[in-house]
C-alpha cells in the first residue's frame, strides 16, 4: 500500500473521531443548557411569587385549600411539604411554572 493511501486512510479515521467527538460534545451541551434553562425558568418564577414581610411565599395550599405563609427550601418546596403526597407534588409543581394560586 502506498503511502499516499495510508496517509489518506489515517486522515479519514482522524477526521471521522473528531467529527464524532465534536457531535458527542455538543449533544452534552445542549442537553446542559437546556436544564440551565430550566432551572433558572424556576429559580425565577419561585422568586416572582408574593411574599409577606418575613420572606415567607404566600400560597393558596392545594391540599387544605387554605392561605398560607411559607418558606421554601432549596428545591422550592413549602415547608408544610409532604412527599408522595399527590396535592403537594402538584404545588411544587406549580410553584416551580409559575402558575400557583396566590394571595
Amino acid at each position: 500500500m502506498s503511502n499516499r493511501r495510508r496517509l489518506d486512510r489515517f486522515l479519514r479515521s482522524k477526521l471521522q473521531e473528531a467529527g464524532e467527538q465534536y457531535a458527542s460534545i455538543r449533544t452534552t451541551a445542549d442537553g446542559q443548557l437546556a436544564e440551565a434553562k430550566e432551572a433558572y425558568r424556576t429559580a425565577r418564577n419561585a422568586r416572582g411569587l408574593p411574599s409577606d414581610e418575613e420572606g415567607r411565599a404566600k400560597i393558596v395550599c392545594r391540599r387544605y385549600a387554605e392561605r398560607r405563609a411559607v418558606m421554601l427550601d432549596e428545591e422550592y418546596r413549602p415547608a408544610c411539604y409532604e412527599a408522595d403526597h399527590p396535592d403537594c407534588e402538584g404545588c411544587v409543581e406549580d410553584v416551580r411554572a409559575g402558575r400557583i394560586e396566590t394571595w
